[in-house]
């Protein structure tokens, strides 16, 4: 069943950046800390920031309770002209202790970057003028999706350059989504499929699987299969965009050119949720596992990052 309609974001001043509320209680914004955090001066439905230098609109609407944050980019009304970013006040930011969220809507629409509360005012400002590019704050992050500036990189960093665009929508196919992204290896194609114990009629993965035979070592993946040629050479910063609008899966995660060949069948898992486009690369054998704790909330996309600075499938794959 496919998720209701969700109504546009509103139209803003050249001079304004939205401020997106999506978390909520009882059908209210909660994000009055998040505003003490940022500092600046509120005036009505607008914060102002760096003397008044940024102007961030402020908006909500219960029915974008939870939505995936990189798909917030389809929801911009057609024909504006945004600008370069979104700040957008999640469930991540509001309860979670996370920092405030950007998320792209010019380079590579739907990705995101974490910004720490107080330094909002000034990162803007330097994504405004130009000084600074969504690149460099994805460069700039460190393994939980925090911009760092020059201190920090994750574990695998987040590829920016965009290989190709116009990309469909991805389906909304539950709460995990395995794509094929690289179609020069059938053999090891049809290997990797094999191993996550074969696709049933409804191009699905585990859809069947016996919970009384369930390895923990090996914790199946139940998914949705995307073989189309259409999504060749997609990226993990792209991949946000292309969520439908709505709650959206748990995760996405990329069958590329490893993925076929490598040992351990490593695939590009991306979070599409606490910081959209932040890459972690896991053996096919742990992304089950992954996606059942991320599924219960048991741990963070970060976690999976890295471990003491070193690659989670190098110290356990």
């Amino acid at each position: 069943m496919s998720a209701p309609e969700l109504p546009e974001l509103p139209a803003i001043q050249p001079d304004e950046v939205l401020f997106v509320g999506t978390a909520f209680d009882d059908g209210l914004p909660r994000w009055d800390q998040m505003f003490r955090a940022i500092g600046g001066r509120r005036e009505a439905d607008t914060l102002l920031l760096e003397d008044g230098k940024v102007r961030l609109r402020i908006t909500s609407d219960p029915r974008w309770e939870n939505v995936s944050s990189g798909s917030l980019p389809a929801l911009v009304p057609a024909g504006a002209a945004p600008a370069p970013v979104m700040v957008v006040a999640d469930i991540g930011a509001v309860y979670g202790g996370r920092d405030v969220l950007l998320v792209d809507l010019q380079q590579m629409p739907g990705r995101g970057a974490r910004i720490a509360m107080g330094e909002l005012g000034t990162v803007l400002g330097e994504v405004l003028d130009g000084t600074l590019r969504f690149d460099d704050l994805v460069h700039g992050m460190d393994v939980d999706g925090c911009y760092r500036g020059g201190g920090g990189r994750p574990a695998f960093p987040v590829p920016t350059e965009v290989v190709r665009t116009g990309y469909p929508m991805l389906p909304d196919g539950g709460s995990t989504i395995v794509v094929r992204t690289y179609f020069g290896d059938e053999a090891g194609w049809r290997s990797l499929l094999a191993e996550f114990g074969g696709v049933d009629e409804d191009g699905r993965v585990g859809a069947d699987l016996d919970p009384d035979e369930i390895d923990v070592d090996d914790y199946p993946l139940t998914a949705l299969v995307v073989d189309d040629r259409r999504y060749e050479d997609l990226q993990p910063g792209q991949v946000p965009a292309l969520i439908p609008p709505g709650e959206g899966p748990t995760l996405v995660a990329l069958a590329d050119a490893r993925a076929c060949g490598e040992p351990g069948r490593p695939l590009s898992v991306v979070d599409v949720h606490d910081t959209p486009g932040l890459l972690a690369v896991l053996p096919r054998r742990m992304v089950g596992s992954m996606d059942c704790n991320l599924e219960l909330a048991n741990m963070d996309f970060a976690e999976f990052v890295a471990v003491d600075g070193a690659p989670v499938w190098w110290e356990q794959g």
